[in-house]
C-alpha cells in the first residue's frame, strides 16, 4: 500500500518492504472484449430465427386448407339427415336439433370458411355450407335455397 507525502504530494515509500521492480512487472491484463461473443450470439439468434421462419412458411399451409375442407365435410355429414319440408304445402312444426348437431353445423361452417380463406377453390363449399347453416340455425327447413345449398355442399364434399 502506498501513502502520499503531505509535503510534496508525491508517493511516499511503501509501508512494507517491496522489492524494486516487482510492481512494474505485475500489471493487470486488459479486460477481454465481449463484442465478438455478443456478435456471435446475435448472429446465431438471427440465423436460427430465419431458418425457423423459412421452415414454418414452407410447412404446407395449403395442405391445411384441404384438411379443413375435409373436416368441414365430415362435420356436415355428422350433423345427420336434415328434415326437408320444402315440398309440404303446410309444413308442420319440425323438432329442434340437438345442441351437438348445431355445434357440428357451425363447426362445418367455420372449417369451410378457413379452407376458403387459404385456398379460393374451396369458396363454393364455404358458400353452400354457410347457406345450410343459416337454414339450420333459423330452423326453416322449408327454405328451398337452403335445401339446394345442402345438396350442392354434399356434392362438393363427394368430389373432395
Amino acid at each position: 500500500m502506498r501513502t502520499v507525502d503531505p509535503g510534496t504530494g508525491t508517493d511516499a515509500g511503501p509501508d512494507f518492504d517491496e522489492p524494486p521492480g516487482e510492481s512494474e512487472e505485475v500489471k493487470a491484463a486488459p479486460p477481454q472484449s465481449r463484442r465478438l461473443l455478443v456478435l456471435c450470439a446475435v448472429a446465431g439468434f438471427v440465423l436460427g430465427g430465419g431458418v425457423l421462419g423459412l421452415l414454418w412458411g414452407l410447412s404446407g399451409v395449403h395442405a391445411g386448407a384441404l384438411d379443413d375442407a375435409l373436416a368441414a365435410c365430415q362435420a356436415l355429414d355428422r350433423v345427420g339427415e336434415l328434415p326437408d319440408t320444402s315440398r309440404d304445402a303446410q309444413p308442420s312444426l319440425t323438432p329442434g336439433l340437438t345442441p351437438e348437431r348445431l355445434h357440428r353445423m357451425t363447426a362445418a361452417r367455420e372449417l369451410s370458411a378457413a379452407a376458403a380463406q387459404v385456398n379460393a377453390t374451396y369458396q363454393p363449399l364455404a358458400d353452400h355450407i354457410d347457406g345450410v347453416t343459416r337454414m339450420v340455425l333459423s330452423l326453416h327447413f322449408n327454405d328451398i335455397s337452403g335445401q339446394r345449398h345442402l345438396a350442392q355442399a354434399q356434392e362438393i364434399c363427394g368430389r373432395i
